[in-house]
């Protein structure tokens, strides 16, 4: 990468980190050591992202758990492998039972937005496939941390805490009750600094990894998880998840500048990053700090997220293919949209022709870019009783338009947010990246991608950069150290600019990049407890 390892335009006080042997870069320190700690075991890349996810279920359950989706980019054997492990909805969840309840649009707690969760499938697939260790061995640091008990991260206690106001507002019924007894056993969220542990949710780690995590789809816990639903009215059985098992999928990319930008396909929502990057590849970015390339860079997510929400889906229900959203074609016909005020994106038709985030590489040519998440924080707010399973909410993309290519049915995938992303140049890897949080990840991708392919900024520099955030029509959020001068001018050019005091709304990202002598070069998030471990 064209970068200057020595130049800091957007400081967070952060250094970049470089390493030889292995990096994992991630939001939490104890998930990073953890994914180290495996790969001095002998372990390689792969290995160690099993440790690292496994990891973040226990020490961040605010954004991921055991019972949620998980996606993930490997490079390895000299290419990129993409694998979608996103759950379908139950077989007995239909429009018309959704609408027979009164819900005008899915709901966002209980068991209706509840689909097979695919991260235990993730971790045994990848390991079957990549692994050089056995799941078991991968697993051993979540699950001697999760019975040993570990002290609360700043950035995690606060987000508990959010959860824990918004749950014990919303969440009403006995369903929900083993909820509050897992995550909030003292009557209220912990603290920083606090130490908790969950030993049900370590035993089912060591069931998991005991079974390479058979028991979660045809085994003890599927049961468990059946008989919960069972008890409550909830839709998923045990024979929706004995008929799951996840993908291998063939990743989508677009050049860009020269550099192959990887996404899994839809149904997740990374080809809006592509799409994005596929009209931007009809301007000229000079400088990132003008109001001319924010407004172009604005107009192009906006312009990608129109078709984004319009037609990904599940892939076998959608009306065009990703080979025909990314036609250079289409891309140049998108482009000439761009005019120079704030415009009101609208979808085309292009003719035939929220999450925790790491990366992680080893000495040995493996990388890997992979994002799970239980989604909206916790998720449905139901926890399987006895197992520490809290299960996602991720049905709730669906939508209720009869005859939608992402209207909710049986055994369908629903549009996706999580993505990670990967970026290589003339065959050659150049590393994994991301950056997670709902909506705003595509667009987080975006600016990470022109901060280091057009601007040339170093990995830590890229994640530290200034955001901004669209998030409806002509209104788009930015940090509070966003340029004034650039928010007036944007102002200026008819777009809504709001400022917001939260950071965290903008996303949390991971970055390594390797150079041609093999050395690891990292940036993790200033948003977050962000740490990458080395050795």
């Amino acid at each position: 990468m064209k970068f200057d390892p020595h130049y800091h335009k957007y400081s967070s006080n952060r250094n970049l980190i470089y390493g030889k042997n292995g990096m994992v870069a991630s939001t939490h320190p104890l998930a990073s050591q953890a994914g180290i700690e495996v790969m001095k075991k002998g372990g390689n890349a792969i290995d160690a992202a099993i440790a690292t996810a496994a990891c973040l279920t226990v020490v961040e359950p605010t954004s991921n758990g055991i019972g949620g989706d998980a996606f993930a980019l490997i490079w390895a054997n000299g290419k990129v492998h993409g694998l979608n492990a996103s759950g379908f909805s139950p077989r007995a969840l239909t429009l018309d039972k959704i609408k027979s309840l009164g819900f005008e649009s899915m709901p966002v707690y209980g068991f209706t937005p509840v689909t097979v969760p695919g991260v235990p499938a993730a971790w045994a697939e990848m390991s079957q496939k990549f692994g050089k260790l056995s799941l078991k061995d991968s697993l051993e640091p979540a699950i001697q941390i999760a019975k040993e008990g570990h002290p609360l991260s700043p950035t995690v206690a606060k987000y508990w805490d959010r959860a824990f106001r918004i749950y014990s507002k919303n969440l009403k019924g006995e369903e929900f009750e083993n909820w509050f007894k897992v995550f909030a056993p003292e009557g209220r969220a912990p603290r920083a600094g606090e130490i908790w542990k969950s030993i049900n949710h370590g035993n089912t780690l060591e069931e998991i990894g005991r079974t390479d995590g058979r028991s979660f789809y045809e085994g003890d816990l599927a049961e468990r998880i059946d008989k919960f639903s069972k008890k409550i009215g909830g839709y998923i059985s045990k024979e929706d998840l004995k008929g799951y098992k996840s993908e291998w999928v063939e990743p989508i990319k677009v050049n860009y500048r020269g550099y192959d930008v990887w996404e899994i396909p839809p149904n997740g929502h990374g080809i809006v990053a592509l799409m994005a990057l596929n009209i931007l590849n009809n301007f000229d970015l000079v400088e990132r700090d003008s109001v001319n390339t924010q407004h172009i860079l604005i107009e192009a997510m906006k312009l990608a997220f129109a078709d984004g929400l319009e037609y990904i889906a599940d892939h076998r229900y959608m009306k065009y293919t990703a080979e025909e959203l990314l036609s250079p074609d289409y891309g140049r016909e998108r482009s000439k949209l761009i005019g120079h005020t704030a415009s009101l994106p609208e979808a085309g038709e292009p003719h035939s022709g929220g999450t925790v985030y790491f990366a992680a590489a080893d000495n040995q040519g493996n990388m890997i870019s992979y994002i799970q998440s239980n989604y909206m924080g916790f998720g449905s707010g139901l926890v399987v009783p006895e197992t520490g399973i809290a299960l996602h909410n991720r049905g709730n993309n669906f939508n209720t338009i009869e005859n939608h290519p992402n209207c909710v049915g049986p055994n369908k995938k629903p549009y996706h947010t999580i993505i990670p992303g990967f970026l290589s140049k003339d065959g050659n890897p150049v590393g994994p990246f991301g950056v997670m949080g709902a909506f705003m990840q595509p667009q987080g991708h975006v600016q990470v991608v022109t901060n280091t392919v057009d601007f040339h900024l170093n990995p830590q520099d890229a994640l530290d950069a200034p955001r901004w955030q669209w998030t409806k029509e002509k209104t788009v959020a930015i940090e509070q150290n966003y340029p004034n001068d650039l928010a007036l001018a944007l102002l200026r050019r008819g777009h809504n600019i709001i400022v917001e005091a939260e950071r965290g709304s903008f996303g949390r990202g991971q970055i390594i990049w390797r150079d041609e002598n093999g050395v690891l070069c990292g940036g993790t998030e200033s948003r977050a407890d962000g740490f990458i471990g080395v050795y």
